[in-house]
């Protein structure tokens, strides 16, 4: 079965220093960084999802085109540094995006998701209608928010959904 790897806005603002840092994101980079090393060893998609507010709404209190907040954080980009970016400018990464179109390309079966905010971004594009094609997990411990609590909050909920999966269970050991 071929299988992508989406990485969600793993952007600069979300990060010490930013403007709307999130909880335990050195840990969560961590595991990303991981799970990005045994999806390539496996010659799986990887793919980088980059949101960028819509300007035609105003300006946002983060991920502004062009700023240094809304660019990809180095180190999930250099992990990954050929993997395509999708922009996006809603919490589901396929709506309004070339997310399907890419994955169709490669003929993608399976994905594995990754990201922030857990019960934002993450669970939008995991349930979003044009996954339900796929078999989605996601991977609880490559995957962060605002603090623990709203984390396994949104675990919890999408959980009747799809598997929650660890690195090892998704690539094996």
């Amino acid at each position: 079965m071929k299988t992508a790897l989406l990485l969600i806005d793993l952007q600069n603002d979300y990060y010490p220093g930013g403007k709307f840092p999130l909880w335990n994101t050195e840990v969560t980079t961590q595991n990303i960084q991981t799970a990005i090393a045994k999806a390539q060893a496996q010659e799986m998609l990887v793919v980088h999802i980059q949101h960028i507010a819509d300007p035609a709404a105003g300006i946002a209190p983060f991920f502004n085109e062009g700023t240094e907040g809304a660019a990809i954080v180095s180190a999930i980009h250099d992990a990954a540094p050929d993997a395509p970016v999708i922009v996006k400018h809603y919490a589901d990464s396929f709506y309004e995006t070339e997310l399907e179109t890419l994955l169709q390309e490669h003929e993608i079966e399976q994905l594995l998701i990754c990201g922030m905010m857990t019960q934002n971004c993450v669970t939008h594009t995991a349930i979003s209608k044009a996954a339900e094609k796929y078999q989605v997990a996601i991977l609880p411990e490559c995957t962060t928010t605002i603090n623990e609590a709203i984390h396994l909050i949104g675990l919890h909920a999408v959980s009747t959904r799809m598997p929650l999966l660890t690195i090892e269970q998704a690539f094996g050991a």
